[in-house]
């Protein structure tokens, strides 16, 4: 299905593009806590939302 040079590719990109991902949040996490530091409170209600309209198309089924 991929030949070899193509495998080797992905794998080199997906490990440089991992390091170059964790070197700039790294970089920039004062600015993160700073600006972004009410920001889990709307991942948790996105995360409820979706389990309770999850729970709702399992009840009335």
């Amino acid at each position: 299905m991929f030949s070899n040079g193509q495998i080797i590719f992905g794998i080199l990109f997906f490990i440089v593009f991992a390091i170059i991902i964790t070197y700039t949040y790294r970089k920039d996490l004062n600015l993160h806590k700073r600006f972004y530091s009410g920001s889990i409170w709307v991942l948790l209600a996105f995360i409820g939302f979706i389990l309770f309209i999850t729970a709702i198309k399992f009840i009335f089924r």
